[in-house]
């Protein structure tokens, strides 16, 4: 199994520098040499049997129950090298990648009760491995860093008003919040425009979370947030925004998700879709992924986000392509997750924390590494209704910077 093992994996690995062990203790080298050398060790025959039949699947299991163990070096550094190879897959993987993409339509057909129970899976976990890592608002999606050295607290708020410029809220505007996450979104645009907000999601964690958030901040009279699907929500709304939720529509469903926003949008009506893309054509998703961590979930090229676009009416105002955010604040949350991993092993075991691992480092590289990015997509129903350039945006962003502040809490003098 060693020399299979050593043959394949030597004429996959052209760059970088990675020393595997395998089961029998034999050791070989496989890369140019360039770059920060790691040290990985295959624990059974089993785990290297497994990751030659199939390699996209087997890595991350193997990893979780510990049968792949990184001696010097993180998985993280391991992935970087084995992901930022010439060839995206290993050729004796490519079989199974056409076999995944002729049945991903059956895969991603995400009708409402599969919907729910895909959500569910993700993001009813307990709410206490996204604080873990997440920022204090719970923005689950990719940060905006406006300068090196931004903090994620802070590119997430830059996110939040990066979007709601776009959006070109007014006082009093009905503003739809598709996939509204733990409401932080939602909040944020109601503090900062006066607009009446209604979020929507298919968890009830995230569901019972916003809703206490709203009524902390004594919100609740313009922000509600229900337990729908964006199929079933009645309207008009002035506003619609969408981040992060797309992932999980389905190319199936494409159409039926740009109609009903159609449907659901007034005539002067903006509407904002945030979404990680593929920089390159359609593609499956990650069988690891998809097993273990987003069933249901795809990742769209725009080739196959625009067709439907246009069939429903709408008109693109507006593209914006963030290329390395993603792959930034994935580098944070993986950094916050390992500093407090034993929390993490605590809540659940090593196994799951093992897999939360992976998963943040394994995203993390496909932003860095290979073809992913995210798109933020402008769309209304009429030509006239946002302005000709982009130069309203920082207009649009500093006014909501002096929203932020008159939100703050005022510092009291000893005394007063």
């Amino acid at each position: 199994m060693e020399r299979l093992l050593r043959y394949f994996l030597q004429r996959f690995i052209r760059r970088g520098a990675i020393t595997f062990t395998a089961a029998n203790g034999e050791k070989f080298t496989c890369g140019d040499g360039t770059g920060s050398p790691v040290f990985a060790r295959f624990m059974t025959t089993d785990a290297e049997r497994r990751v030659l039949r199939n390699p996209e699947l087997a890595l991350g299991e193997i990893y979780m129950d510990g049968h792949f163990v990184v001696e010097n070096g993180s998985i993280a550094d391991a992935l970087a090298i084995l992901m930022d190879q010439p060839e995206v897959l290993p050729r004796w993987a490519k079989l199974q990648w056409c076999l995944r993409y002729l049945g991903r339509h059956l895969r991603q057909f995400n009708w409402r009760g599969r919907s729910k129970n895909n959500v569910a899976h993700h993001y009813d976990l307990d709410g206490r491995l996204y604080s873990l890592f997440l920022d204090a608002d719970k923005q689950y999606s990719c940060a905006y860093f406006e300068q090196p050295g931004t903090t994620l607290d802070d590119a997430q708020l830059a996110k939040k008003r990066h979007v709601t410029a776009k959006l070109l809220v007014r006082p009093a505007d009905r503003v739809l919040d598709i996939g509204c996450g733990w409401g932080g979104l939602g909040l944020y645009i109601a503090e900062t425009t006066g607009a009446h907000v209604t979020g929507v999601t298919l968890s009830t964690e995230q569901l019972q979370v916003s809703n206490a958030r709203a009524a902390e901040k004594n919100l609740t009279g313009s922000v509600k947030f229900l337990l729908e699907d964006y199929r079933d929500i009645p309207g008009p709304f002035d506003r619609i925004v969408s981040v992060g939720m797309f992932e999980h529509v389905g190319v199936d469903f494409y159409d039926t998700y740009f109609e009903r926003c159609a449907e659901l949008l007034t005539d002067d009506g903006v509407m904002l879709l945030h979404s990680i893309g593929r920089s390159e054509g359609p593609d499956v998703t990650n069988p690891w992924i998809a097993k273990y961590i987003f069933p249901g979930g795809y990742i769209p090229a725009l080739s196959e986000v625009m067709p439907s676009i246009e069939r429903a009416g709408l008109l693109v105002c507006d593209i914006e392509i963030l290329r390395l955010h993603y792959a930034e604040t994935l580098k944070a949350w993986r950094e916050r997750f390992m500093a407090r991993r034993e929390e993490a092993v605590q809540l659940y075991d090593e196994r799951f924390a093992r897999m939360w691992e992976f998963y943040l480092a394994c995203s993390e590289m496909a932003f860095r590494k290979q073809n992913l990015m995210n798109f933020q997509v402008q769309l209304t129903k009429r030509q006239g209704v946002v302005p000709m350039t982009r130069d309203y945006l920082a207009l649009e962003e500093a006014k909501l910077r002096r929203a932020e502040l008159s939100k703050q809490p005022r510092l009291q003098m000893a005394g007063e």
